[in-house]
């Protein structure tokens, strides 16, 4: 099993019920491993970012989207399933008067079949403490400004739930079609720490 949690007692109690399994043939030898490193492969910004051009450019796709994104991801063929148990997805949309930012103050859940790995930034002690307390100083440290009367909304993933952020479409952008909106889209917009 994956060493990135070190030695925490949960790591170890982790791997002890993963040996567990494997000497009851349950599992066999790094089989958690191989469908993890499975399940990364296929996750990148560019999936998240497919998401959100559709979502630009179809309404009733944003809709759905919005309403249960587990359900609507299949339209892009994309799924939030992987690993033991599907995720579940709640996209999120910036708007004129409201922003919304992504961590996990516990470790760093977040939606790699959309983003990719979570870069180390978001799996640091200082991102998840301070972005829950004083997000919009955090967010200024990302180079994004929002004005004082935007309100600011953090969503905090879990082991059992993921977030992503559905970034409000660049203005002059009319005459795109999905793929040139979607290389717009980057993984720390879908994070909510830059705007699109």
């Amino acid at each position: 099993m994956s060493d990135d949690h070190g030695s925490s007692p949960i790591s170890a109690r982790v791997r002890h019920v993963e040996a567990l399994l494997e000497s009851r043939g349950l599992l066999s030898d790094g089989e958690i491993d191989t469908r993890i490193d499975e399940f990364a492969a296929g996750g990148t910004p560019a999936n998240g970012a497919r998401v959100v051009a559709r979502a630009w450019v179809d309404p009733g796709f944003r809709d759905r989207l919005l309403a249960d994104a587990n359900a609507a991801l299949p339209e892009v063929g994309l799924s939030m399933a992987g690993g033991l148990q599907e995720q579940r997805l709640k996209v999120v949309a910036n708007g004129p008067d409201e922003h919304h930012v992504l961590v996990c103050t516990l470790c760093s859940c977040y939606p790699i079949a959309l983003l990719g790995p979570s870069p180390s930034w978001y799996k640091s002690e200082a991102y998840r403490s301070r972005v829950v307390r004083d997000p919009r100083s955090v967010l200024a440290e990302f180079g994004v400004a929002l004005p004082a009367a935007t309100r600011i909304a953090v969503w905090d993933a879990s082991a059992e739930s993921r977030y992503m952020v559905l970034p409000r479409r660049p203005e002059g952008t009319a005459d795109l079609d999905e793929d040139g909106l979607a290389a717009l889209v980057t993984r720390k917009g879908l994070i909510g720490t830059a705007l699109v």
